[in-house]
């Protein structure tokens, strides 16, 4: 474990230090509701490069999700952290959390709609590749990136960390156009295992080519330092299969994105 973490924080300190990292906080809007995203890109960097939407937890468009945006410029993308909620909205706590996200899950259409809008709003930025890109998103945001995907989005990929992966529209998968890493917790109580099952159920039915990473001993929200460190609540964060998530998401991207010509 501590040499998986040193050799990570080594990469990371040896990425920020040849970056100019640049942020930009950016509206646009999906329909009249006014929608405010978190841009990152390396500006030392001359040509076009690979673009990512990524997607924030329940709790909204946070620092958590600000942080990772950081870290895919600091690795040579161009990333947007989406704001599915809407500028200015953000739960005071997590039964208002539980309302929000349900409140998108419960209307697929609309939270597609919603990813969509930060997807073609990156698309515009003059450093992005517009035929290399990604999303991938946290529990709610894993939900939302694999139904971008679903949705039919000309992406090169998407990654759910922890996310769920049900879907109201199973035959939607059919539109898929790019590869997908699911990277779970083995004992997630949110995402059982006849859930997973399903979703692997679609993948195969639809063709689409895929890979499930499981983390034993890892529950919901693995990745987030946030959630703490009691697995018996169901969320909690577990260090080893952060660094390795990590590690799995950094050779997906690389591969995918060396791959699309």
């Amino acid at each position: 474990m501590f040499k998986i973490n040193f050799f990570c924080i080594l990469f990371a300190s040896s990425l920020a230090a040849h970056a100019e990292i640049r942020t930009e906080t950016i509206e646009y809007k999906q329909g009249d509701t006014v929608l405010e995203g978190y841009l990152a890109y390396d500006a030392k960097l001359a040509a076009k490069r690979p673009a990512i939407v990524v997607v924030h937890d329940w709790m909204g468009l946070n620092d958590f999700a600000k942080k990772r945006v950081e870290e895919l410029a600091a690795m040579g993308y161009t990333a947007i952290a989406a704001d599915i909620y809407g500028k200015g909205v953000r739960p005071k706590d997590t039964t208002e959390a539980g309302q929000f996200a349900g409140k998108y899950k419960g209307d697929r259409k609309l939270l597609r709609a919603r990813v969509k809008a930060a997807y073609d709003q990156l698309l515009k930025h003059k450093t992005v590749d517009t035929k290399k890109t990604a999303a991938m998103g946290f529990c709610f945001g894993g939900t939302t990136a694999l139904e971008l995907a679903r949705d039919g989005a000309p992406l090169t990929g998407a990654i759910s960390f922890h996310g769920g992966l049900d879907t109201p529209n199973p035959a939607d998968a059919k539109n898929i156009k790019g590869q997908l890493l699911i990277l779970h917790g083995a004992d997630d109580p949110m995402v059982p295992p006849k859930e997973v099952a399903a979703f692997e159920k679609e993948m195969k039915t639809a063709k689409v080519k895929y890979q499930f990473v499981s983390y034993p001993g890892a529950v919901h929200a693995f990745t987030n330092p946030a959630a703490g460190n009691d697995s018996s609540k169901g969320a909690a964060y577990n260090a080893e299969a952060d660094a390795k998530s990590k590690e799995e998401m950094t050779k997906f991207l690389s591969s995918i994105f060396t791959k699309k010509m």
